[in-house]
């Protein structure tokens, strides 16, 4: 019996121990088993995202000669006018003191005239008797000329206030023609607005706006980070947002030599010129995003960023290569251009290696799923 009871010991200890042994052994086990890849051979690019809007390249603008009330409007927004056509027809309000002083100048140019005409016809009879000399004559005679040349630029000033322009033709002022051909883009003017003469002082009021919509340009910003990458020539590839799933091809033109700072950050301004195709009818005024390509590297050695980590301390990349069965030992690797999904690696890895994924997870087992959707039914209920 007491062997009998020695040996049942025996076989509970040796249990106990093969039981510690397994725990020990299931415990120390991965939880997740870390996957491998390798290196790839392929091309990277990397680009910018450029915001901006569509334009016309030269946008024209039509302002009077003379002020007045806008009488008659022939056209409307998105009319296609050729350059002479009549756009609008303005009846001049003349200003009542500019009226009165040209009156006045022209009824005292009448009296010096008629007074130079009496002094001429005088010295014309005593040059006749030979009683003055001829200079003297000849000086009553340029008198009277200029005194008769006085009037009609002082009747033809009054004319101009009066009516728009000298001579009676003053359709040639108060008939606003295109000077470019296009389309209109703007009206920004109604019958029986009054409008502003365009001169050395005042702008004038804008009847019109004129622009070929063939000639399209695309404008942007880029920041100052990014521009001393940028050359004149550069193709970029501009996405509408008024149009989907259709891009235009353009042509960098012209990069500003000055910045302006916006919102703390300098920004420059950026043209391109667009590639129009007649399938798509473009609008002035379409924001836009252009990319354009900074850098781009064919046929080199890259892997997922997704493989790299980062040193705590340094903040330099490594990545983590397999020596054995899920053991893996620390490379320290030195990366080049990047397209926010492949790095470019320069050294550290030769093309063999086999890099740890270490920041994959477990997918969640179904079961587990369905039991925390019905507990969440339940703290809901």
């Amino acid at each position: 019996m007491k062997i009998l009871k020695y040996i049942g010991i025996a076989l509970l200890i040796c249990g106990a121990l093969f039981a510690a042994a397994y725990f020990i052994k299931t415990n120390n086990k991965s939880i997740i088993e870390f996957e491998t890849e390798t290196s790839i051979v392929t091309s990277i690019e990397r680009k910018t995202v450029v915001t901006g809007k569509v334009i016309p390249e030269d946008e024209v603008e039509i302002k009077p000669q003379i002020q007045g009330i806008i009488q008659d409007l022939f056209v409307e927004e998105g009319d296609l006018v050729e350059a002479g056509d009549l756009l609008a027809k303005i009846k001049v309000v003349p200003n009542e003191q500019s009226l009165n002083s040209a009156r006045g100048r022209l009824a005292n140019s009448k009296i010096v005239m008629k007074n130079a005409m009496v002094d001429f016809n005088r010295n014309k009879d005593l040059y006749a008797k030979g009683i003055i000399s001829k200079q003297e004559f000849e000086n009553s005679e340029l008198r009277y000329s200029q005194s008769k040349l006085d009037v009609s630029n002082a009747s033809s000033d009054l004319q101009i206030i009066r009516l728009g322009s000298a001579g009676g033709a003053a359709s040639a002022n108060t008939n606003i023609r295109a000077t470019v051909p296009g389309t209109i883009l703007e009206i920004p003017v109604e019958e029986g607005f009054q409008v502003i003469a365009s001169n050395s002082f005042n702008a004038g009021t804008t009847i019109a706006t004129i622009a070929d919509l063939n000639k399209m340009i695309f404008e942007g910003k880029v920041d100052e980070a990014e521009v001393g990458k940028l050359t004149v020539g550069m193709p970029l590839e501009v996405n509408l947002g008024a149009i989907e799933d259709q891009s235009l091809e353009a042509k960098l033109k012209f990069i500003a030599p000055k910045g302006n700072e916006e919102q703390g950050a300098v920004q420059f301004i950026i043209e391109a010129d667009l590639f129009l195709n007649d399938s798509i009818f473009i609008r002035a005024g379409y924001s836009a995003n252009a990319s354009l390509v900074l850098e781009r590297k064919d046929s080199i050695m890259a892997i997922s960023e997704s493989l790299l980590q980062f040193d705590r301390k340094t903040e330099k990349p490594y990545v983590e290569v397999s020596i054995g069965e899920q053991k893996f030992e620390r490379r320290d690797i030195k990366v080049g251009i990047s397209d926010g999904v492949n790095v470019e690696v320069i050294s550290g890895i030769t093309k063999d290696d086999l890099i740890k994924v270490w920041n994959k997870t477990e997918p969640i087992k179904k079961g587990d799923d369905e039991e925390d959707e019905s507990k969440r039914k339940r703290r809901n209920n």
